[in-house]
């Protein structure tokens, strides 16, 4: 059964969180977030990959979202739900996919000072920006049933693109 919700997807520092807060708030829909459900049953997300590994994480992660029922809410997912086939279908499902883009230099200027996110590779979180973004985008293009650009944009900018193609 398809449910109605708007799923967003994309990079860490995107704004998949400040947007889909924007058009919870805005238009008195439930958000979950799947990072948030993550850490509610596992701890700290860095603390999880350290005692565990990616491979661990992605196994809850996939196990949260083929969980979810929502209707009519939003879904904000961790940057990295692409990588794991197995999230693809139980999202399609729970409704339209948006994935929020923005350059490397605009990320790295969004999340530097953020001091929660884990290294996805062996370098810092910031050096491997370009290299994660050029292997996952692939991956968000064919998965998303829209792009929406978040670079130099407002949040109700890009939530009002949001709603409106949601709207279609």
């Amino acid at each position: 059964m398809m449910s109605n919700n708007i799923i967003l997807i994309g990079y860490r520092g995107t704004g998949k969180s400040a947007v889909g807060q924007y058009i919870s708030n805005k238009f008195n829909k439930t958000l979950i977030s799947t990072d948030e459900l993550i850490v509610d049953e596992v701890g700290p997300i860095p603390e999880f990959i350290d005692k565990n590994n990616w491979n661990k994480f992605r196994e809850v992660e996939h196990r949260i979202i083929s969980n979810i029922e929502l209707k009519n809410g939003i879904i904000d997912c961790g940057g990295g739900v692409i990588e794991t086939p197995e999230n693809h279908e139980p999202l399609k499902k729970l409704g339209q996919i948006f994935w929020l883009t923005a350059t490397a230099d605009t990320i790295i200027e969004r999340i530097k000072s953020s001091t929660n996110r884990p290294a996805l590779s062996g370098n810092d979180f910031l050096s491997e920006i370009p290299e994660i973004l050029k292997r996952r985008t692939p991956l968000y293009k064919k998965f998303s049933d829209y792009e929406i650009k978040t670079d130099d944009r407002s949040i109700s900018h890009i939530a009002s693109e949001i709603i409106d193609k949601f709207s279609k």
